[in-house]
């Protein structure tokens, strides 16, 4: 049975435990504890009486103060828009692209907020920065499928392309090979021809071949001279920028397969404003001109 004694050096009674010759004091707990555990209930209590805070199911306590912070941020996000009209967006929608790109004080403003547009809206298809990958254009390589002018990139952006927008784009390769267009040998002279257009090299009597099934067969909508046709969105094979790769077995797939990319329209999605931002920024961005 557990004996309480006085400790004689310390002055305070023993609990009365012992292991091997050492004996527990029966220390209170310090005041300050005490003192914080007090205010932070006091805080707590405080709190979930005058903030959201329990979970009802469906609903929560709403608190006192009322407060809600979605119409906080919604009012938050209603007056950054209202100063930002105020500073220069309205004089940016006024003003013609010529106009735009001329002041340099407002393409400043552009650059900076069309960043966050392209950030929010395109990097997840053309990447952070604009350069894209297999099956989505490289944007600041200005190899544009419908023409690079600002009224032609917006309204690209805004009807899109293979989109559901009633006055989209529509750009489609035809699929050669699946479709039983071309034979297995015509597609590898014309896939050969191809690549040799951007400077990849071949047999001579391969390439001979492939330009002959390339000007029956392709040269309608890429051009006879194979530089594309922006009526139709056709693009430029003569260049080295490839939407989906310029490697052997990839033009091969495209050749034999077709492609139909898609591009969603934004003209529903985003404000007159926001749009005119976002073709002024891609319009600016710097890569290898053609």
């Amino acid at each position: 049975m557990a004996t309480e004694k006085l400790d004689p050096v310390t002055g305070r009674m023993t609990t009365g435990h012992e292991w091997n010759g050492i004996e527990e004091l029966n220390t209170p707990v310090p005041r300050v504890v005490l003192f914080f555990l007090a205010a932070t209930t006091l805080f707590a209590i405080g709190y979930w009486l005058l903030m959201p805070a329990w979970p009802l199911g469906w609903t929560y306590t709403k608190g006192l103060l009322g407060i809600d912070q979605r119409v906080v941020v919604t009012r938050q996000v209603e007056q950054a828009a209202a100063e930002r009209a105020e500073a220069w967006t309205e004089k940016l929608v006024e003003a013609s692209y010529s106009e735009a790109l001329g002041d340099e004080a407002l393409m400043r403003h552009v650059s900076e907020t069309g960043r966050t547009l392209f950030a929010d809206n395109c990097a997840a298809c053309h990447g952070v920065n604009a350069t894209g990958g297999p099956g989505f254009p490289d944007l600041t390589a200005k190899t544009w499928l419908w023409g690079g002018e600002p009224e032609t990139l917006e309204e690209t952006i805004r009807v899109g392309i293979n989109s559901t927008n009633d006055d989209t784009r529509i750009s489609q390769m035809l699929a050669f090979g699946r479709d039983g267009i071309l034979e297995r040998d015509q597609i590898s002279d014309v896939v050969a021809y191809v690549r040799s257009l951007s400077g990849a090299s071949g047999d001579q009597a391969k390439l001979s071949a492939g330009q002959e099934v390339f000007a029956s067969n392709c040269a309608s909508c890429h051009g006879e001279d194979a530089k594309g046709n922006r009526e139709l969105g056709a693009p430029d094979l003569t260049d080295n920028h490839w939407i989906y790769g310029g490697d052997l077995q990839t033009v091969y797939s495209t050749v034999y397969a077709g492609r139909q990319g898609h591009m969603p329209n934004w003209g529903s999605r985003l404000a007159p404003a926001d749009l005119k931002i976002l073709t002024l920024y891609v319009h600016s961005l710097r890569g290898t001109a053609q």
